[in-house]
């Protein structure tokens, strides 16, 4: 292949791209003025503040050594602390493994639910995510927890969700788990994750250093329309480059509407839910309030639904003997944002301080809100057939099938162990663009399989 394969998006998975086929042989298009997408990080007056909170706990040696080597070894490692806020309790996560720390007569309650859902044999599989909650945990907890917060992070009720997503994201516990739980603290929490590594200076953005380093990215090229019949891509500055080989991280929804796709394409890539975030970061003049790396907020009338603070990621995040954080809210076309941001960060801020994260507003020295339009993939129960809808026309134009197109997670071992060269066209890449749900390691091992797949045919 002698024309370079073009890329769209210089977020981590574009990144990942080029430096695994080789920065001399990709031209990146970026929309914005600097790179990473979604891990981003901004400095401002002396809080560093990434898009969300970012951590590093993947299972993948070659990932560690990547982001290791990208901050010369200067990251942090240390075990994770998490904790609920409920009705004005403090509850450690995951509640339902921590059930003595949630007021009664609702600790009995959630208990003897839980004892009744598993003395229960299920003849099939769950329908939906409320049913897979209730079976997992008893209505009473599934009910007043994990389905609350359902609402609130994902913008639906559970049982618009489907089940496949879940995985190890929510902890199915054990009866003795539970049982112990509701007396007193675990010996070991129950988390899924155990240990975070984070960089020392630089924030999450410091991680993609070595990927980033010599990569042929042009700011500023924002894709108004690809053609996918005559191969070429449209950009808002007037710029029209033709390829040979194209991998888009654009959101998919946002790459079929700026498409020569059919009718019926549009309508399903439009029909791909997805949440949008408004981040609000706040600072305050005194040490963290609060011990918790991050912290999920159950109560339904707070728009508060996660926080983290960003000197609890590392201490050169912020000033000493400040506090810098950050409150994750969220909406989509089934919860739009109806009042203006900065509205919403003040309700934000009398939230923090009635939860004492903040000491008072007096403290407060800044507040800023930040929209992301594409936060979540919604795997609720259109996404499949949407989905394949989509991708069965663009292998029509290029692009070749995967076994795991319509799965939500990828394993990264069995997908390289089966990995073989392709002459594909159209590739897809990262969160946004194959619709599933990544992290950020994800997005390094798609570039890594993309090689694999092309090998020297560049």
């Amino acid at each position: 292949m002698s024309e370079p394969t073009v890329i769209l998006g210089a977020g981590l998975a574009g990144l990942s791209a080029s430096y695994h086929l080789g920065h001399d042989r990709c031209v990146v298009f970026e929309k914005n003025h600097y790179l990473g997408g979604h891990i981003h990080t901004e400095v401002v007056d002396g809080f560093t503040w990434d898009e969300g909170p970012h951590l590093s706990f993947t299972k993948y040696d070659y990932v560690k050594e990547l982001f290791a080597d990208s901050v010369e070894q200067e990251y942090l490692e240390y075990p994770v602390a998490t904790g609920n806020y409920f009705q004005g309790h403090w509850i450690p996560h995951p509640a339902q493994s921590n059930l003595y720390a949630v007021p009664e007569p609702l600790r009995s309650a959630c208990l003897r639910d839980f004892h009744a859902s598993r003395g229960a044999a299920p003849d099939a599989a769950p329908d939906d995510y409320r049913d897979w909650l209730h079976r997992a945990f008893g209505a009473t907890f599934a009910d007043t927890f994990p389905a609350a917060y359902t609402r609130k992070y994902w913008t639906l009720p559970p049982e618009r969700l489907t089940t496949d997503w879940v995985g190890e994201r929510v902890y199915y516990p054990s009866v003795e788990d539970v049982a112990e739980g509701a007396k007193g603290p675990l010996p070991e929490q129950t988390h899924y994750i155990k240990k975070i590594r984070y960089p020392k200076r630089g924030g999450y953005m410091a991680y993609a250093r070595k990927i980033a380093a010599g990569a042929n990215v042009q700011f500023h090229h924002e894709v108004t329309h690809v053609s996918f019949r005559d191969r070429t891509v449209l950009f808002t500055n007037g710029t029209k480059v033709s390829f040979e080989r194209l991998v888009s991280t654009l959101p998919l929804p946002t790459l079929i509407e700026r498409s020569d796709a059919p009718m019926p394409v549009r309508e399903a890539a439009a029909a791909l839910n997805c949440s949008s975030l408004l981040i609000v970061n706040v600072t305050a003049d005194h040490p963290t309030a609060r011990p918790e790396n991050w912290i999920y907020v159950y109560d339904e009338d707070k728009h508060t639904t996660r926080i983290n603070c960003t000197e609890m990621l590392s201490p050169e995040n912020a000033p000493t003997g400040k506090t810098g954080i950050q409150v994750e809210v969220y909406y989509s076309k089934d919860r739009p944002l109806a009042e203006a941001p900065r509205d919403v960060a003040a309700k934000v801020c009398d939230e923090l301080v009635e939860m004492g994260v903040v000491h008072g507003h007096e403290s407060i020295e800044s507040v800023d809100a930040k929209w992301v339009p594409f936060a979540n993939v919604i795997f609720d129960h259109d996404r499949r057939a949407a989905l394949r809808t989509v991708l069965d026309w663009l292998e029509t134009q290029g692009m070749a099938p995967d076994d795991d197109d319509l799965a939500p997670t990828t394993d990264w071992d069995a997908k390289l162990a089966s990995a073989s060269a392709t002459g594909q066209h159209i590739v897809l890449a990262g969160r946004y663009a194959q619709w599933k749900y990544y992290w950020t390691d994800d997005c390094v091992m798609r570039g890594v399989e993309l090689a694999k797949r092309f090998g020297g045919d560049g």
